[in-house]
């Protein structure tokens, strides 16, 4: 007759931890717009000039008179 052999309880270690790591790569576009605004400053400078000229103005007047009777004496 065979004898069965005699089984103990189980020992359990301790967990071993394995890691494994995974890379991968991400683009990440950054977008830096720029503005350039070119201002051209244009002066006019207006110069104001006032000649002054005289002149002068002689009026006359004339009036005629009708008169009836007879004309002027002589002297």
């Amino acid at each position: 007759m065979k004898c069965r052999p005699n089984v103990l309880q189980p020992i359990v270690h301790p967990t071993k931890c394995c890691v494994n790591h995974t890379h991968s790569t991400t683009i990440v576009p950054h977008i830096h717009p720029i503005h350039t605004t070119n201002v051209n400053h244009q002066m006019y400078q207006h110069l104001h000039y006032f000649p002054h000229t005289q002149s002068a103005v002689n009026n006359v007047s004339h009036q005629h008179f009708q008169c009836m009777g007879p004309g002027p004496f002589p002297r």
